[in-house]
């Protein structure tokens, strides 16, 4: 099962796992055949690239660090939560907070039983439900940090609260800022810099909601070396949950498909948050982060040094630039009975380059330019 974006999807491809919206409703179910129709509907509805099963990687399947059932669940909740929390005085965000909670506590069981597990698997959502889908990516992102870190259940509680809310403050930015495909104007850009101070003033009037959760929204742009906002604080000023959600939150963004520009390949978003210690995050927190991540997700096409060109098929716990790979083409192009390679052990042997699309064409993957 391979992550293939919607531009080189072709019909006959299986989807190797099923869609949804924010909304809990099944757009594609695993094992759907596309067509022509289909890929049409998917790139009107902004759906930016699909899992696709080419039968390149039948084993081990490609786990997620959270079941499909949770996330599915976590993402329909933030959409209701954050929609009644843009209309004040409803009294239902209490209710809604109270089953996040319970979502929070199930996620975390999730990950405490799967201690080896990596994230492997980049959600994949529509364009427009960036928020939704995201704000559960950086909630599972912060947890694993959280956890590598020693963090006490109670903690793990708090930071994963904090982290599925931190852009609460998001809902009193007009939908037609947030997805702007264009470079936002002084005025534009000044609004959406308040969300972290709008949002922290909305958690603390949420009862459940603690106060550490509420700074995680507050905080979660401001950066090591004092050039965040809203507040410019530096180093110990920020407070720790605040950090790992800032890295989380910075790493989804990177990976995901946004209005403006595409997804960047996951092992680029991977060096450029290694590169960021002690500059915009805290190095100990980077650190641990980076336990937790895939630079090359199982179904990964990659070009080793040697000429070879493979697909991953493990990626362990902090092993990430090492992963073991199944050789499918030999030095000269030519396809190759299939064997495994160990990077962790063959290590003279480098990743040179991801490839994307079909395998046919083994086209290497467009970079694209920096832009948060």
């Amino acid at each position: 099962m391979r992550k293939i974006h919607i531009s080189v999807l072709q019909p006959g491809m299986r989807v190797g796992r099923a869609l949804y919206n924010s909304s809990g409703q099944l757009l594609l179910s695993a094992g759907t055949i596309l067509t022509r129709k289909t890929i049409a509907r998917l790139e009107m509805a902004a759906i930016p690239a699909v899992y696709v099963d080419d039968g390149f990687l039948k084993d081990p399947a490609i786990v997620d660090v959270v079941s499909e059932e949770i996330r599915v669940q976590a993402v329909r909740q933030v959409r209701e939560l954050l929609a009644e929390a843009a209309v004040p005085g409803t009294g239902t965000a209490v209710v809604a907070i109270s089953e996040i909670k319970e979502t929070v506590s199930e996620i975390i069981d999730q990950l405490l039983k799967n201690p080896d597990v990596v994230f492997n698997l980049i959600d994949i959502r529509a364009i427009d439900d960036y928020t939704f889908g995201h704000s559960v990516s950086v909630s599972v992102l912060s947890l694993l940090t959280g956890i590598t870190l020693g963090y006490s259940r109670e903690e793990l509680l708090a930071l994963g609260m904090g982290a599925l809310l931190h852009d609460v403050g998001k809902t009193v930015i007009p939908d037609s800022i947030l997805n702007k495909a264009g470079k936002l104007s002084p005025e534009e850009f000044a609004l959406v810099r308040e969300h972290p101070e709008r949002g922290f003033r909305m958690l603390l009037q949420i009862p459940g909601v603690s106060a550490s959760s509420a700074l995680i929204a507050l905080q979660h742009h401001e950066r090591y070396q004092g050039q965040g906002y809203p507040r410019g604080l530096r180093g110990d000023e920020i407070h720790e949950f605040a950090v790992i959600c800032g890295v989380a939150d910075v790493f989804d963004a990177l990976v995901a498909d946004r209005v403006y520009r595409r997804a960047y390949p996951v092992h680029e978003a991977y060096e450029l948050i290694a590169g960021s210690g002690n500059f915009l995050f805290d190095y100990r927190i980077v650190q641990a982060f980076l336990q937790n991540v895939a630079a090359y997700p199982v179904g990964t096409l990659v070009r080793l040094s040697t000429g070879e060109t493979g697909v991953v098929i493990e990626a362990r716990r902090g092993m990430a630039l090492y992963p073991k790979v199944r050789i499918l083409f030999d030095r000269e192009g030519s396809a190759c009975e299939p064997y495994e390679m160990d990077l962790w052990k063959e290590r003279e042997v480098l990743i040179s380059g991801v490839v994307e699309g079909d395998l046919g064409t083994r086209r290497t993957a467009e970079k694209q330019p920096l832009d948060s």
